[in-house]
């Protein structure tokens, strides 16, 4: 038992400093409580400090996350301040990362937007990168003065900045790539989609400047709106059965009032997209690029602008997306999968595409080798529907079967918001692809008339034979009706085609979203008359001027109108054709048609 009286003697030094040990220990814990973390201080930090009383040697510190959700503090050191370094009065303070985590690391694609602060007051926002391969660790920030109030001489969405991603540094600098400062990037985090799906569509992410993360998502909570500096958020561009987001870190937060980034996600200027909380499971180091994998969070407002200094965002409810169905049928069963995308004229088609693409070939009763059968509609809001329907068969060539359906609709939407007078509001996308086994598609071998003359009002016959993919040819009949005004002792000609060929024969250039003046109730029309993949068809064309204009056709225009618009050097919203399709008959397959045939009848 341990008794009073077997104690060590008193020592009055030692005992007081181990008391005032334990006190000092308690005070620390209490003030660490009282005060918060580094997160909390950040955030408490609202003084900044003006450009013009940045110099080179001067220390500060700068916070972001690098693991969980704690928000970490790192050292660094004024180099200099670039003046005029993004264009005019735009300037560019230049340090260099000091620690050991950030000298492991490097500059973290993730970290833009990461809050610098120089005597304890706001300087900017961690924002560029010095080359790739550098033994440094030394970025670019951009001013708070810039952030808070961006110059009103920058004009919105038309910057010179490159977009995040793989954009030429040297073009931007004028320096090799290896010792050029080009913006950090920012991930674009991607969750339920498969490698094999962004590979797919590497060029076109590419182009867009996005860096491909995978990441996942993590279940709304209360406190994802309680944003300080240094936390990290970003736009929303798909939700559902799979995710789209990017990832950035808070510079401020100034009210509801949200800055993120330092520079643009891609230059497009004031927006309305959804604004999400992004949580760091942790950060991958690498020579090439390091990186942090994220969680996306729960929704907590609103991205308003993508400007040359800052990403800035409002809290509270986000807006609206757009709901999508991808309904999947074979004979074993049915699935049906659900997504959100945000309504852009510039990522709207890639992202249904990447959508439809990764919806259907991740789904675990799609098979490759398959014909697919896709129908659907697109609504818009004031607007008739748009129709969707085609067949695609399975190619012999090692591309997915399933590409290309998601190009067919990524073509869709690019037309639809082509269009120069009114942004579609789009209020829902419905797909349904069915899918039957075997590769059903055919070639038009031959083809001929049942009588080589007839006379006007009559009907003709004709006969087509057909090749299926590695089957026995099969003969379709199909019957035209040749039009009473047909003049006696003329030739007609009788075209036998897929869609494609009789859409250019009849509508020559005049594709849909081509024409110039093409209004979006007439691009609707047109596209709702485009002719299907799977049917062959036949068309009789009689020798009679037709004027073209959007989506109407004139026939046996006067020659005083055909010669104002003949002859026009390049395509636009009016044109000529010699013939006009006086008669059309289809024969439906249940394949694609490829092939085209070209008879000539007499009218006697």
């Amino acid at each position: 038992m341990y008794r009073l009286t077997d104690r060590a003697p008193f020592h009055p030094v030692r005992g007081c400093a181990r008391f005032f040990t334990v006190v000092f220990a308690t005070l620390a814990l209490l003030t660490a409580f009282c005060c918060g973390s580094p997160q909390a201080l950040a955030g408490q930090s609202t003084e900044i400090i003006p450009l013009n009383q940045i110099h080179a040697g001067m220390r500060g510190y700068a916070f972001t996350i690098f693991e969980g959700d704690q928000v970490q503090k790192f050292e660094l050191v004024v180099l200099g301040v670039m003046d005029n370094f993004m264009g005019p009065k735009q300037s560019i303070i230049l340090v260099q990362l000091v620690g050991t985590k950030v000298e492991h690391t490097g500059v973290v694609a993730g970290m833009s937007g990461s809050p610098v602060y120089f005597e304890g007051k706001l300087a900017g926002a961690l924002s560029l990168k010095l080359g790739t391969f550098t033994k440094e660790p030394i970025a670019g920030v951009t001013p708070i003065e810039d952030i808070l109030r961006p110059p009103p001489d920058v004009m919105v969405g038309q910057s010179s900045w490159p977009v995040t991603g793989n954009t030429s540094s040297s073009s931007f600098t004028g320096l090799g790539s290896g010792a050029a400062l080009q913006p950090i990037e920012t991930p674009l985090v991607f969750s339920g989609f498969q490698p094999a799906t962004l590979q797919q569509f590497a060029p076109q992410l590419q182009n867009f400047g996005f860096v491909a993360a995978q990441g996942g998502t993590a279940p709304a909570r209360p406190d994802d709106s309680h944003l300080q500096a240094g936390d990290m958020a970003g736009m929303v561009l798909v939700q559902g059965d799979a995710s789209i987001n990017s990832a950035c870190t808070v510079t401020a937060v100034r009210g509801d009032h949200v800055y993120l980034c330092g520079h643009p996600f891609l230059s497009l200027g004031d927006v309305q997209l959804p604004m999400a909380r992004s949580r760091v499971i942790t950060t991958l180091s690498s020579d090439l690029a390091s990186t942090k994998i994220v969680n996306v969070g729960g929704s907590i407002g609103t991205i308003t602008g993508d400007h040359l200094t800052a990403v800035t965002g409002t809290l509270g409810p986000p807006p609206a997306l757009i709901p999508m169905d991808i309904t999947f049928v074979t004979p074993s069963g049915e699935k049906k999968l659900h997504f959100k995308l945000v309504n852009h004229p510039k990522l709207t088609p890639l992202l249904v595409a990447l959508t439809t693409f990764n919806g259907l070939t991740q789904n675990s009763l799609y098979g490759e080798g398959t014909t697919l059968h896709m129908t659907g509609e697109i609504l818009l809001h004031g607007h008739a529907a748009v129709q969707l329907e085609n067949t695609f068969s399975p190619g012999d060539s090692l591309g997915p079967d399933g590409i290309p359906i998601a190009l067919n609709v990524q073509n869709t939407f690019a037309k639809l918001f082509s269009n120069i007078y009114e942004r579609p509001e789009v209020d829902h996308i419905s797909l349904r692809v069915e899918s039957a086994s075997g590769h059903q598609s055919f070639t038009i071998e031959s083809a001929w008339l049942e009588k080589g003359e007839a006379t006007p009002g009559e009907n003709v016959r004709v006969r087509v034979r057909l090749r299926p993919y590695r089957g026995a040819p099969r003969i379709a009949d199909a019957t035209l009706h040749v039009p009473e005004q047909a003049v006696r002792g003329s030739n007609l000609r009788v075209l036998i085609s897929d869609a494609d060929l009789l859409n250019r024969a009849s509508r020559g250039f005049m594709v849909p979203g081509a024409g110039a003046s093409v209004g979006i109730d007439q691009l609707i029309s047109l596209l709702n008359h485009e002719r299907r993949n799977d049917c062959v068809y036949v068309g009789l064309f009689v020798p009679s001027p037709t004027i073209l204009w959007d989506d109407k056709e004139l026939p046996n225009a006067p020659l005083s109108q055909i010669s104002i618009v003949d002859g026009r050097p390049a395509p636009g919203s009016v044109q000529v054709l010699r013939e006009s399709l006086a008669s059309e008959s289809a024969i439906a397959l249940g394949g694609p048609v490829s092939g085209v045939i070209s008879l000539n009848l007499a009218v006697r």
